[in-house]
């Protein structure tokens, strides 16, 4: 009967082990990523949001119906 014992008490030491160690490597991931320091907007620039911004060239150039299939009927 102490065999289920002494299993059951090596179980619940490697699972808490485990548990500890996702734990600490938490904590790191955290400290590192917020000692980056403070999280940023992108840009207006990136976002299309620019005084200048308009269409890229490449899709202002091309034409509204490229493919023949997709043309609308005639007539």
């Amino acid at each position: 009967m102490s065999e289920p014992k002494t299993r059951g008490r090596w179980v619940a030491l490697v699972t808490g082990a485990i548990s500890i160690l996702i734990a600490v490597a938490y904590l790191v991931l955290i400290t590192v990523l917020d000692s980056r320091g403070p999280l940023l907007p992108p840009p207006p620039e990136a976002m299309g949001l620019g005084a200048n911004a308009g269409p890229p060239a490449a899709v202002a150039a091309a034409p509204a119906f490229a493919d023949a299939a997709m043309a609308p009927p005639r007539g």
